[in-house]
């Protein structure tokens, strides 16, 4: 499998277009350590012509001009693209809104929870991708899915898995539990290569790395996972946001209970940070927090980095 990461960025990418906070301020004025990144996402494919989108950034347009696989081939028709199927883990808005790009009456397949089916099938924007051209499959936890897209095998399958986390935020209900969130809300995807059983993960979101994430993980021989804080408390303490990591439904990366502690006893093979907030010092290649994720083994997601598995 080929894997690309497209945008590693969380959701407003790096620089976020109306964040002046100092991460942002360094990336503007090009200073050393700092690099661009778009909002999250990744592609896969098993044979370089046929690929496979997991979500579906905001940021779309952009990173398909920067990989040219992803662009129509100078031999193909006059409508023509190799991304073949986009595969949803969440409803949030810097994971669906890239669909919006992909109109002009484009076959490809849609895979996602129910509910977050229910809820683009609700908002009539998205109306705009054919059903017809573009099928909504749900993705079942636990399964197998194989994998296919205008017609063509993509030589992959999805098993989705839930996660725990919370509800995209232009859906929370202030007066439910948890905002309303229910199982399935933010899935967890292992991509298998059917031929050879070959897998890796992407978890993008996730609250927490409970007993059993632990140990679907153990030895896994790739991640990727959610970095979007270090600190629980770094959106407050840095003036961005009146809340907590907790209650964005992310994980830190730091703490007791915070992913570098969780992933330190599984023996994952290869573990690399994504959906990396503005806030975040991970994007400053010379903190302390950059070399203590280095020194745990963590490498830090850029957009453009590809993984071959």
């Amino acid at each position: 499998m080929r894997i690309r990461i497209l945008g590693s960025g969380a959701g407003g990418g790096f620089p976020q277009w109306n964040c002046n906070c100092a991460n942002c301020r360094a990336v503007r004025a090009g200073a050393p350590g700092f690099l661009p990144r778009t909002q999250s996402s990744l592609a896969v494919s098993v044979n370089g012509a046929d690929w496979l989108l997991l979500n579906a950034s905001p940021d779309l347009r952009e990173q398909i001009a920067a990989a040219p696989e992803l662009a129509p081939a100078p031999d193909d028709g006059l409508r023509a693209s190799p991304i073949k199927a986009v595969a949803l883990t969440n409803g949030d808005v810097d994971h669906v809104a890239g669909l919006l790009n992909m109109r002009e009456a484009q076959p490809f397949s849609l895979y996602a929870a129910g509910r977050v089916l229910d809820a683009l099938g609700a908002n009539p924007i998205f109306t705009i991708l054919q059903t017809q051209l573009v099928p909504r499959i749900e993705l079942h936890t636990e399964k197998a899915t194989p994998v296919t897209g205008a017609g063509i095998d993509l030589g992959l399958a999805i098993r989705a898995f839930p996660v725990p986390g919370k509800i995209a935020l232009y859906l929370e209900n202030a007066n439910a539990p948890n905002f309303g969130t229910s199982a399935g809300d933010t899935l967890g995807l292992e991509i298998i290569e059917t031929a050879t059983g070959d897998s890796f993960f992407y978890i993008p979101g996730c609250a927490k790395v409970d007993a059993d994430l632990a140990e679907r993980l153990r030895d896994a021989k790739l991640v990727f996972f959610d970095g979007t804080l270090f600190h629980e408390n770094e959106m407050i303490e840095q003036g961005l946001l009146g809340k907590t990591g907790s209650r964005m439904g992310h994980v830190n990366v730091s703490g007791a209970d915070g992913s570098i502690a969780a992933f330190e006893p599984l023996d994952v093979k290869r573990k690399i940070y994504v959906h990396i907030n503005n806030s975040n010092p991970l994007l400053n290649e010379f903190s302390d927090e950059y070399a203590t994720a280095q020194a745990a083994g963590w490498e830090i997601g850029e957009d453009g980095m590809e993984v071959d598995l």
